[in-house]
């Protein structure tokens, strides 16, 4: 049984022979609307009672097509699958099934043996020269990409969450088959392949659905991207529900990263979508639900969801290693160390305290989850190119206590996730880059600068002015990491070590991780960062890290004793943790 036969997309323009579609489209604003084709006359829609318009045509695949939607608009699918000309195009009916499989029974991995390689495919080169890469990634223990957006946005270079079409793979990244080809390669490999999907906005420009289906969006509640969507409407849930089973049953995705759901209005529908997704895909596979979540909400991952990305362990990390404060930073000034104590043992830093940079309360308990279920990391996407110079922490941190940060990263029971360049300490900038039209691209670029206005290092509107313009081609290129570095001996070090820690890792770590849980976590000076975590693990042993991120000597409470896995600028035979030091060992193991 084909991925077809299970699942048949309801949105947009549905194959059902090949030589018959099916067009759908939601427009509750309008009293008629027309399929037009090209070099095929108009074709009226039929109104359903829900709001829908809807007919079939005696078409095929590769038929390009709008549709009028008022006397002088003229619209892409919003359902689109292929975007040959970019967001205000014709859309082109695709056929599901061109793509052959070589990996149809392809299951996908446990969550526990996820490592997370996060990567912009533009600057990977497309489609097809990632699924060439992918060799390299997961020779040095990667075993889960995760793709930044890639839904239809305005131009050929972006982040991707200013996507307007979110079915339609990111045409300047190739076509729907080479994403397929990519998808089969990574699999291939046994690498699970994930995709960050946008659910809470629109980006700004290409977006014509309030013109037909002012419903589809809250008229009284704006965001920073325009109105809300309303979640309350049955259309919009199965809208974005639909998108979801799309790339999870017909591009065999391994899982979803939803982005910001903390935006999303109506959050039984995240347990909706959930369930939806558990009774749709294969009884037998691995399919992973991500968040991205301000708000800590745990419920959602004691419900079924798999993880959630741990933006207080970065931020903890993250001023301990820079002394940096501003902006959300402040919510972590006044002891990171504690924080990140905290983090380590019971995953979340802010369990429904009030948060200091705001004064709401945020988030809630989370001590009773596994360490499988939150995902660390020291640099992603946001945190890197939301600085105004785009800076990564190989440019900002002391080297060897980057180097303890990271071993702690990817020794941890927590799942680690790497952003693209970090697997040999690349010190390439990673900027915030768009091809928005000109009027968007300056107001774009004006109001970046003074966002960072706040920020002491930039009160001067003469250095606001050196921050780059997201909008110019260098901004984009500048952020490509330079792999001329790997043949550096500093970096091929660090891409040692790596692996080192990958295998590690892989061979003692992950085989007792599942229902990893935090025990305890010593604080081992009064100055400074230096703390002693234990874990237990699921065959019972206990995992233990110590690690020094201050520049004074410590000791351990006593000598350690087991099975030791990893020293970095200190000894299994020594009690003493120098400064930039980790110490990791098992305890009460008898099958290492």
């Amino acid at each position: 049984m084909s991925q077809s036969d299970r699942y048949l997309r309801k949105q947009g323009a549905v194959l059902l022979s090949p030589h018959r579609t099916r067009f759908h489209l939601w427009a509750p604003s309008c009293s008629s609307v027309q399929l037009e084709a090209e070099d095929h006359p108009p074709v009226p829609m039929t109104a359903d009672d829900h709001g829908g318009f809807v007919c079939e045509t005696p078409t095929g695949a590769g038929l390009r097509y709008r549709y009028r939607v008022a006397p002088d608009l003229l619209v892409p699918d919003p359902a689109s699958t292929r975007q040959p000309e970019d967001v205000h195009g014709p859309s082109e009916v695709t056929d599901p099934e061109s793509y052959r499989w070589q990996n149809p029974r392809w299951q996908g991995r446990p969550w526990e043996k996820a490592v997370i390689y996060e990567v912009h495919i533009g600057l990977a080169g497309g489609y097809t020269k990632l699924a060439a890469d992918l060799p390299r990634i997961a020779a040095f223990g990667i075993t889960a990409i995760e793709l930044m957006p890639i839904a239809e946005f305005p131009g050929g270079r972006n982040w991707g969450y200013d996507g307007v079409l979110p079915f339609a793979p990111e045409s300047a990244y190739g076509t729907p088959d080479e994403l397929k080809a990519l998808i089969d390669r990574a699999h291939t490999l046994g690498l699970m392949i994930f995709l960050d999907v946008v659910y809470n906005h629109f980006g700004p420009d290409g977006n014509f659905i309030e013109q037909y289906a002012r419903p589809f969006f809250l008229q009284d509640r704006r965001t920073p991207w325009g109105h809300a969507i309303d979640f309350t409407q049955r259309a919009v849930r199965d809208f974005f529900i639909d998108n979801a089973l799309y790339w999870l049953m017909e591009f065999r995705f391994d899982g979803l990263r939803l982005d910001a759901v903390q935006a999303i209005t109506e959050q039984d529908w995240l347990t909706e979508l959930h369930e939806t997704v558990r009774q749709t895909v294969e009884p037998d596979r691995h399919v992973h639900l991500i968040l991205e979540n301000e708000n800590n909400d745990a419920r959602l991952l004691r419900e079924g969801f798999t993880a959630q990305w741990n933006d207080d362990g970065h931020n903890a990390l993250h001023v301990i290693l820079t002394g940096e404060t501003d902006g959300y930073y402040g919510n972590f000034a006044s002891n990171p160390t504690m924080d990140l104590a905290c983090v380590l043992k019971e995953g979340f830093r802010f369990q429904g305290d009030k948060s200091p940079v705001t004064g709401k309360p945020r988030g809630s308990p989370s001590s009773d989850l596994a360490a499988e279920k939150f995902i660390l990391f020291l640099q992603n996407h946001d945190q890197t190119g939301n600085r105004a110079m785009g800076e990564r922490l190989t440019v900002l941190a002391q080297p060897h206590m980057l180097e303890t940060a990271y071993a702690l990263l990817l020794l941890s029971p927590q799942i680690p996730m790497i952003f693209f360049g970090d697997e040999w300490g690349t010190r390439t900038p990673f900027f915030f880059f768009t091809s928005h039209n000109p009027e968007l691209a300056r107001i774009v670029r004006d109001g970046r600068r003074q966002e960072f206005a706040s920020f002491s290092h930039f009160h001067d509107p003469h250095r606001r002015e050196l921050i780059p313009d997201p909008n110019d081609p260098r901004t984009f290129e500048h952020s490509r990491p330079d792999r001329r570095e790997m043949e550096q001996p500093e970096h091929k070090e660090w891409l040692d070590r790596t692996r080192e820690l990958l295998r590690l890792r892989h061979q003692y770590i992950v085989p007792r991780l599942k229902n990893a849980r935090g025990l305890d976590v010593t604080h081992l000076t009064k100055q400074g960062c230096a703390l002693f975590a234990r874990w237990s693990m699921e065959d019972g042993s206990i995992l233990n890290i110590a690690f020094n991120l201050s520049t004074m000597l410590t000791q351990l409470p006593s000598a350690p004793h087991g099975t030791f896995l990893y020293g970095l600028r200190t000894t299994f035979s020594s009690p003493d943790l120098p400064p930039a030091s980790l110490l990791a060992w098992l305890e009460g193991d008898n099958h290492v």
